[in-house]
């Protein structure tokens, strides 16, 4: 079931559509759900805000059927998940200096949980993940599993400020109400506590020279950010200190092909060319288009 809603940072209806739905369900697998999948050029009817310039999805489906979906979804990408944590570790070391302590630390959509390792050797004493999606819960290593709720981030998960760090790592696109989860993770932190997202940049210059056929525009983004709507999004929820930058993503050669928007039949040709000759493997740093909003709680 499908549901109409407004602009989900904002919550204003002062909104211009941005372009029709190219949904077609016969087009889905297990996949569709799945973090860093092979890209099906697919997304709900998406709407621009007039406001904050938010691009978000309406209709989208309703929370129970995307709880399930999330659930349900396959998982087959832990080695990119392992170098993408090792990224995220980098661009946060500068931030976590201002911490009061290295108490705790949640990581939401942590999936097999491999930033929990990071989090831990940058000396957070407790650290905890959450992740709505069985298979990569099932796939953690027993030490790490038993940190992972399997779970969508709720307040009710944590004690209220009993948390320094909250990060959400290219998933604050996905929840179908970003607001609602830095609303949460606002009361879950200390003072002097911090939030740190990482989400796409829809008006970075690859979204701008690819389009519609950026892998930005899917199914299960249920919206966009800018920076300005990034900044909206941490205000409205009562951060301040929030800085926004641009970073760069490393991944192997063939992740990149993998994203990239060619012919649907050509792409297991090239992929697998990549695979047999090991040029795949070769470690490609790029602008992918990505931004890191960290704001910090009064």
């Amino acid at each position: 079931m499908l549901k109409e809603r407004t602009c989900p940072v904002c919550q204003l209806a002062s909104s211009a559509l941005f372009a029709e739905s190219t949904v077609d369900p016969n087009k889905l697998d297990e996949y569709a759900y799945a973090s860093r999948k092979m890209p099906e050029y697919m997304h709900h009817r998406l709407m621009n805000c007039l406001s904050c310039d938010l691009v978000y999805a309406s209709p989208v489906p309703d929370d129970f059927e995307l709880a399930k979906a999330y659930e349900e979804a396959g998982f087959d990408s832990q080695e990119l998940a392992i170098r993408a944590a090792a990224t995220y570790a980098r661009i946060i070391r500068q931030h976590i200096r201002k911490l009061p302590d290295r108490r705790c630390a949640i990581d939401i959509g942590t999936g097999e949980g491999a930033f929990l390792r990071q989090l831990l050797g940058l000396g957070f004493q407790e650290v905890f993940g959450v992740e709505p999606s069985r298979a990569p819960v099932e796939s953690a290593s027993p030490e790490i599993r038993k940190l992972i709720k399997q779970a969508m981030f709720d307040e009710k998960l944590f004690a209220p400020r009993s948390a320094t760090l909250v990060t959400c790592f290219q998933t604050i696109e996905h929840v179908p109400d970003p607001l609602q989860l830095c609303r949460h993770a606002f009361q879950t932190l200390i003072p002097g506590g911090m939030i740190c997202l990482v989400g796409h940049n829809r008006r970075s210059l690859s979204a701008r020279m690819l389009g519609k056929k950026s892998p930005i525009f899917d199914l299960e983004h249920l919206q966009l950010f800018s920076r300005t709507s990034l900044e909206t999004l941490l205000k409205t929820s009562g951060f301040i200190q929030i800085e926004i930058k641009p970073f760069w993503n490393a991944y192997p050669l063939a992740y990149w092909a993998k994203l990239f928007p060619v012919p649907r039949r050509l792409k297991p040709i090239v992929l697998d060319a990549l695979k047999r000759t090991r040029i795949g493997e070769l470690p490609i740093a790029l602008p992918a288009g990505n931004l890191i909003a960290v704001g910090v709680r009064p």
